[in-house]
């Protein structure tokens, strides 16, 4: 469940009680502090990841290109590709931290590339230094999806400040909301951020009200939205730490289940945040209710990745094996518990359960 304590409750009333509900001083103090926190020169709020993601990849004008992305990501990583006017051409994962693999993507660039949308999957940041210096000498755009890493970071820069642009999704299940869908665009880029600014207002010209010099949308955050990610932003750091020492504990825990692979870990380069827990372990779907049955909520993120989800299946002619990382990731991955909350006992029983299964098994099984 998300956080939402009396200090957001308070901001959401006074929001609404005391300021306009569509643009009201919050959203501007909120983009300020979140381009703040993110090191940026501009942060456009948009009314979700996904529109500050179609907005950015707009604003770079990819309409009839291809842009990259990576299989394994939530659906949204590829549609707002797609919304853009451009086709997206999947790169293969490494399974070392389940990121665009850089050398891929310069195997699979062509004349007809615009950009690139690496995923910082899980919390995790891609690695941004060869795909900056990649799309550098190409002469391409990153746009970096950022919607599950809010607070990495990747040699000392924050996930979403290294790219051309950086989008992040305030939907409830990620490390911060603003009790409901939401998004951020972050950037250095002025013409981007005016671009985003204009395109999320329906097309509005600059300081005109009725003038529109482009075809735009009508994706904004609210006010009460914003008043709630104030506060939570707040909090992020805190919180995120908290998820780093339960990360930890799992690590410790685990560590001798050889049937399970934890998650990768950070180092002096990169600073994951972990938004999600996710192990790739055999026998994924009967440990999964094995733990149902223990009481330990899971889930798994995500079961096809996807180039194989039906509407790609039909729209690209995918079969399955294009992409094998993303693939094996999917067949194995699943999400254990992970949120601020969870105290080192809840830790301990999810551990205590993982083990009881495995052992189990392997009094269970056959001899060879």
């Amino acid at each position: 469940m998300p956080i939402l304590d009396e200090e957001m409750k308070e901001a959401a009333i006074q929001a609404l009680q005391n300021e306009r509900f569509v643009g009201g001083e919050s959203v501007h103090k909120f983009e300020e502090e979140f381009a703040r926190y993110c090191g940026t020169r501009y942060a456009v709020s948009t009314a979700s990841g996904t529109a500050a993601l179609v907005l950015s990849l707009i604003s770079q004008g990819v309409r009839g290109s291809q842009v990259m992305t990576s299989p394994a990501s939530f659906v949204a990583s590829a549609n707002s590709i797609i919304h853009a006017g451009a086709t997206p051409r999947f790169v293969d994962i490494t399974l070392d931290d389940y990121t665009i693999s850089p050398a891929k993507v310069r195997g699979s660039m062509n004349d007809v590339t615009k950009a690139i949308v690496p995923v910082h999957l899980f919390g995790f940041p891609a690695r941004m230094d060869e795909l900056t210096e990649i799309a550098s000498k190409r002469g391409i755009a990153i746009i970096e999806d950022a919607c599950q890493a809010h607070g990495a970071s990747y040699n000392g820069k924050k996930a979403g400040s290294m790219g051309d642009a950086g989008c992040f999704s305030f939907f409830p299940s990620k490390n911060m909301t603003v009790g409901g869908d939401g998004g951020m665009v972050v950037t250095d880029n002025e013409s981007i951020a005016q671009s985003v600014i204009s395109l999320r207002d329906c097309g509005r010209a600059e300081g005109s009200k009725y003038l529109h010099d482009i075809v735009g949308f009508t994706e904004r955050l609210n006010t009460v939205q914003a008043a709630i990610g104030r506060v939570q932003l707040k909090h992020l750091d805190a919180w995120n730490e908290k998820r780093k020492q339960v990360a930890y504990k799992y690590n410790e825990l685990l560590s001798d289940v050889k049937e399970l692979i934890t998650p990768p870990e950070g180092n002096t380069l990169v600073n994951p945040v972990y938004h999600m827990y996710v192990v790739r372990c055999e026998q994924r779907d009967n440990l999964k209710a094995w733990l149902d049955q223990a009481g330990v909520e899971t889930g798994i993120h995500y079961p096809a990745p996807i180039h194989l989800q039906p509407i790609y299946k039909k729209t690209y002619g995918y079969i399955g094996g294009e992409f094998p990382n993303s693939e094996t990731l999917s067949k194995g991955a699943l999400s254990i518990p992970m949120h601020p909350g969870l105290t080192t006992d809840e830790v301990k029983h999810v551990s205590e359960s993982i083990h009881e299964f495995y052992a189990r098994k392997n009094r269970t099984s056959p001899v060879r």
